[in-house]
């Protein structure tokens, strides 16, 4: 099924909802560690970070694909405009934060295990195996950098999002809101 001005597909509904919730958990759990050096949850940030990136992926072929949902109504050029920068910003900020979390993993050196599947080991060094060794400073200090940087904007494009969302249902009153949560707007 594809999208309509009336409806959304539940393929466009699952993607958006799926990714959207484990994002923005996943942004809250980095802070949380970040501000608390819980580092005891980081092999539970990159899992879930490197399986949300296969449906992210999923997530940008489907859009690639489908193209972008119709506005629910018209709206002023400015405000189609702000919602598109917002998109786009959602949407290619979904795919570096997690590949940029790859970067800095494997840079470092790191082992990245998902839920205890190794996908890749950690660089050991040879003059002392239970420490790693960087891979490589540039990559990792380039995703370290993104990592930060994009979640920052992605988390203010979210705001942007939500509030948008919420002015289209409560000042507008038109349907965008309902698509999104599986509601026909006939």
């Amino acid at each position: 099924m594809n999208d309509t001005k009336q409806k959304l597909s539940p393929t466009s509904i699952f993607l958006h909802w799926i990714v959207a919730v484990t994002i923005i958990g996943l942004l809250a759990l980095g802070i949380y560690m970040e501000e608390n050096e819980a580092y005891q949850f980081y092999d539970l940030h990159k899992s879930i970070g490197a399986l949300i990136f296969l449906v992210i992926i999923v997530r940008v072929v489907w859009r690639i694909k489908q193209g972008w949902p119709e506005p629910a109504s018209e709206y002023k050029k400015i405000e189609h405009l702000m919602s598109k920068v917002v998109h786009y910003v959602l949407l290619i900020g979904s795919v570096i934060i997690p590949m940029s979390g790859l970067m800095m993993t494997w840079g470092g050196g790191h082992e990245l295990a998902v839920f205890g599947v190794e996908i890749w080991g950690p660089n050991h060094d040879p003059a002392s195996p239970e420490d790693t060794m960087v891979r490589s400073e540039a990559i990792s200090g380039l995703g370290h950098q993104l990592h930060g940087l994009i979640s920052n904007i992605v988390i203010a494009a979210i705001v942007l999002h939500v509030v948008g969302a919420f002015k289209h249902h409560i000042v507008d009153k038109d349907s965008t809101l309902k698509r999104m949560l599986g509601k026909s707007s006939s």
